[in-house]
């Protein structure tokens, strides 16, 4: 054996492209759970800056913008984002994650301090400047979303990832929630400017604090093998998830169909308690904003119960055919004024909507394996935020022509046949 070959190979742990000397269960413990937390700090400001603009639209109206225009505008940070999930999460595969989520923050604080400055010199006057601004600071944000997944993926074992996960994916909530009291706030206060300069402030911060922080969990060798077939089990693998079986595009399938319950209540929630339950609109907003919470602490339960079950995919199922009937539940209290039923069923359908969310992702996370699992949740991103974008036009075009009570019954059948796209049994990859 020459000396080469004899020599211990770098540890390359840090920046994720290699397979460095394991760290003992109390450092992963504590590097685990670290990574988390500033993973639900980048995830949390992500969303701010993701669904900030949202809440600028009494303020473009006042500008002049249209209601399309002003929608476009607040739209533009999704579709930027939808362009670069897949590109950032195949980076976090090649380069780590550490890498992927404190560039994109710190280059969506460029974008947006850049913005402040623009703004100060009124050359965000015109419409299309402010889409595109909006438009880059989403596509650097989508860093996030598959690298902090990468991140809860290899430092949590199978026995807790259910629940991390779960933590994880209540950021966005929770950042939807801060954007919500105050980004209306300081509009009202510096106009655009004053977001601009918030999502500077905290992308900065929290992508500082995600390179100081985050650590890269610990990846297998590379095997160098062309044949999933030649692989035994539980062997690292470099090999394409997408060849060997049909799990991950079911889990997509799956996803994406789940999307279309959870956005028509995020989208017809608040009209319908006014309109068909006659709420008053303070009342409708309260209702709304606890079935946000319940959905959040929906995702962590159902994580953590993930990880006792003996099957990720039974729980995932059990959560579509609730979201089935309890979404049939709310079409059914839409033939009367029932207002107290419909604020319950409401906020359970609602919560049921977003429960798969984390089973979801860590599903993929576990299928696609450590050198796959970025470009995978990338592609589990994109499906369901195109399928979103389709919701509020289509489930509004179905309530005009047929009302709320067939329509609703028409987005119940949706989780059933998630539900039957469900794959049997998990799959787990190194």
């Amino acid at each position: 054996m020459s000396p080469a070959s004899s020599a211990p190979p770098p540890d390359r742990s840090r920046r994720g492209d290699g397979a460095g000397p394991p760290p003992d269960a109390r450092r992963r413990r504590i590097l685990g759970w670290r990574g988390l937390a500033l993973g639900v700090l980048g995830q949390t400001t992500a969303t701010i800056v993701l669904v900030g603009p949202s809440f600028l639209i009494p303020l473009l109206r006042d500008a002049g913008y249209s209601l399309t225009l002003a929608g476009t505008a607040a739209a533009s940070t999704s579709f930027g984002m939808v362009l670069t999930l897949v590109a950032w999460g195949a980076l976090a595969d090649r380069r780590g994650e550490r890498l992927v989520i404190s560039a994109g923050l710190l280059g969506a604080a460029a974008i947006t301090g850049l913005g402040v400055v623009l703004s100060r010199a009124g050359m965000l006057a015109h419409p299309l400047s402010l889409i595109c601004l909006l438009a880059l600071a989403g596509a650097a944000c989508a860093s996030v979303n598959s690298a902090t997944g990468r991140v809860v993926a290899g430092w949590f074992s199978r026995e807790r990832r259910g629940l991390a996960m779960g933590i994880r994916q209540m950021s966005q909530p929770l950042g939807t929630g801060i954007a919500a009291v105050t980004v209306p706030a300081v509009a009202a206060l510096w106009g655009i400017t004053g977001f601009l300069v918030l999502a500077a402030v905290l992308a900065a911060v929290s992508g500082a604090a995600c390179w100081a922080g985050v650590v890269d969990p610990p990846r297998p060798a590379r095997a160098e093998v062309e044949d999933p077939d030649d692989l035994p089990t539980g062997a690292p693998s470099s090999v394409n998830p997408y060849r060997g079986d049909s799990f991950l595009l079911r889990i997509h399938a799956v996803s994406a169909l789940l999307v279309i319950p959870q956005f028509t209540f995020m989208t017809y929630g608040l009209v319908w308690l006014m309109d068909v339950q006659r709420m008053e609109a303070h009342t409708a907003g309260l209702v709304v904003g606890v079935a946000q919470l319940v959905g959040a602490a929906g995702r962590i339960v159902m994580g953590g119960l993930s990880d006792r079950a003996p099957s990720r995919m039974f729980v995932l199922r059990i959560v579509a055919l609730a979201a089935a009937v309890l979404t049939g539940a709310v079409a059914a209290t839409s033939l009367g004024v029932m207002p107290v039923l419909g604020a319950v069923v409401l906020v359970l359908a609602s919560a049921a909507s977003v429960a798969d969310n984390g089973l979801a992702f860590t599903s993929i996370a576990e299928a696609a394996g450590s050198r796959w699992s970025g470009k995978a949740l990338g592609i589990q991103n994109t499906g369901q935020h195109l399928v979103s974008s389709g919701v509020g036009p289509v489930v509004g075009a179905l309530v005009t022509a047929a009302g709320y009570p067939l329509a609703l019954a028409c987005v119940a059948g949706v989780p059933v046949v998630a539900s039957l796209l469900v794959p049997r049994k998990d799959v787990e990859r190194d």
